[in-house]
């Protein structure tokens, strides 16, 4: 592991015009946490959140910590606390801790390469997608991740707590990756990182710009959709190359904004003029096929997931393992041989006649292509969705989801979905009121019983369940803090054998 001094982090702090002052005492520094629980011996420790409390400071000292970083605001509080401490103090915490955690573990991204996804739906799963084709191509277990789902630098591999980690943290995992010679580093890069600074510093190899939509505009989130716009724009700022989709929304600002960039590299569906295009899509129940046209070669390829957005998440990692250098053969393997917990799982019964469909789809645009794409693909049968809203942000999703649900299901179970500090029963009253009137609907709070109520109606005839926005998650945000719950993907194989069972 990299080693610094105290002194070099001043220095780095004062060159991005942000050191308030610097302890003129020396220390050694060996990486940086900003989570006192974590702190290893030799760690710069980051005192930050509105909930900090010196304390913190007094368990990272114990535990090794070797100097901390403040910001002005509390430096004469954390001073009192820890007398004779090596401290920076900061004029702007938020970049100071990118700042110094890349120096702190020595600027692993140089020696790493690093593709980072960001757009309002698909990041995850072009994000397995482009780590399947690596690992087809450069062995398994050999593209670390960091995302919603998991975590895996080659030395941790665990599940995600944020979709983009606080800077400590998330330069740590590059640091781990280059430690353990990862072939790469594939990862998402949420609307929240940008805007606060997570991923300052980081350079990547590749940023990749999927779509762009209304979600996340809230009084603790975006305020505006300019802003959320504005803020996944940044991600040009910091790379070599940008993937770009010539699908989005809005793409003429995504190109220009991409134009920051070294090169810009584009894929879209039906577009020959792309640098990765798709034609001759074929839509079945057991997922898509498209051919793939990609520099001086095309290949049939075929998805285990249903939809033209699949395709274009496809288009994308296919573009981004070009560039890294990756052949065809990977690029047809690791495609096919994708999964994503959560994202868009199916569970089939031995009679075909029921399907059970996990997905994390939890916005307007998600939502759109993933229930358009179950009502084309499985004509005739019935479509059953369960889902909620959550509390205290997004609040759009309350009106959208129903709306949209609305036009492609048969029936709608609304349920609690991460309600935080608000009555899920609350929630789901102002999403039915969204529901066109007269449409076949009930509401269950309780989450495992919306599926199993969802399993029922579904038996007699050919179904589809549809359990949305939760994936893998085994927990529930309430009020009283994340309480465990059965996941989606328990419930759906649940519902399935049930099924089986009374089909025999």
């Amino acid at each position: 592991m990299n080693a610094t001094t105290l002194t070099s982090l001043a220095r780095a702090l004062d060159d991005a015009g942000i050191l308030a002052s610097a302890s003129p005492a020396e220390a050694f520094i060996i990486g940086a946490s900003c989570d006192s629980r974590c702190v290893e011996p030799g760690n710069l420790f980051v005192c930050k959140g509105a909930t900090f409390r010196p304390a913190f400071l007094a368990g990272a000292l114990e535990a090794g910590a070797a100097a901390y970083l403040c910001d002005r605001e509390h430096a004469d509080e954390l001073a009192a606390v820890a007398p004779g401490v090596p401290a920076l103090v900061t004029s702007d915490l938020r970049r100071a801790m990118a700042v110094v955690s890349a120096e702190a573990f020595g600027h692993p991204d140089r020696d790493l390469p690093i593709v980072g996804i960001t757009g309002t739906k698909g990041k995850t799963t072009t994000a397995y997608m482009l780590r399947s084709v690596v690992d087809a191509a450069r062995g398994e277990k050999s593209c670390g991740m960091i995302g919603t789902v998991e975590t895996y630098d080659g030395v941790t591999d665990e599940p995600s707590r944020n979709t983009t980690p606080e800077a400590p943290d998330l330069w740590r995992h590059l640091a781990h990756a280059r430690e353990k010679g990862l072939a790469a580093m594939v990862m998402e890069v949420s609307s929240q990182a940008l805007k606060y600074d997570r991923t300052l510093g980081v350079g990547l190899d590749v940023a990749c710009f999927l779509n762009i939509g209304l979600d996340h505009i809230s009084p603790v989130e975006h305020a505006d959709f300019e802003d959320y716009f504005t803020s996944k724009l940044k991600i040009f700022s910091q790379c070599e190359t940008a993937v770009v989709n010539l699908d989005s929304d809005h793409v003429d600002r995504v190109l220009e904004a991409a134009g920051a960039a070294a090169r810009t590299l584009t894929f879209g569906i039906g577009r020959p003029e792309a640098d990765a295009w798709a034609d001759g899509i074929a839509h079945s129940e057991e997922g898509v096929a498209f051919t793939l046209h990609l520099g001086d070669w095309e290949r049939r390829v075929q998805l285990p997931f249903p939809g033209d957005f699949s395709v274009s998440n496809a288009l994308c990692a296919a573009l981004c393992a070009r560039a890294l250098g990756i052949g065809a053969d990977a690029v047809v393997e690791g495609l096919a041989r994708t999964r994503v917990p959560g994202r868009m799982e199916f569970y089939r019964s031995r009679d075909r006649q029921l399907t059970a469909i996990v997905d994390y789809a939890h916005n307007r645009m998600a939502f759109e292509s993933l229930l358009s794409a179950v009502a084309s693909t499985f004509s005739g049968a019935r479509v059953i969705a369960v889902f909620g809203a959550v509390g205290g942000k997004a609040e759009e999703r309350r009106h959208d989801l129903p709306e949209v649900a609305a036009r492609y299901a048969d029936y709608i179970v609304l349920t609690s979905d991460d309600p935080w500090t608000e009555d899920p029963l609350d929630i789901c009253h102002e999403m039915e009121r969204s529901l066109p009137e007269g449409f076949p609907h009930e509401i269950v709070v309780d989450r495992e019983r919306a599926a199993e109520r969802a399993f029922e109606l579904a038996e007699g005839r050919r179904s589809v369940v549809l359990l949305l926005a939760k994936g893998h998650e085994a927990y529930q945000h309430t009020r009283d803090g994340f309480e465990p719950c059965v996941s989606d993907c328990e419930l759906a194989a649940r519902g399935v054998a049930a099924h089986d069972r009374a089909n025999l």
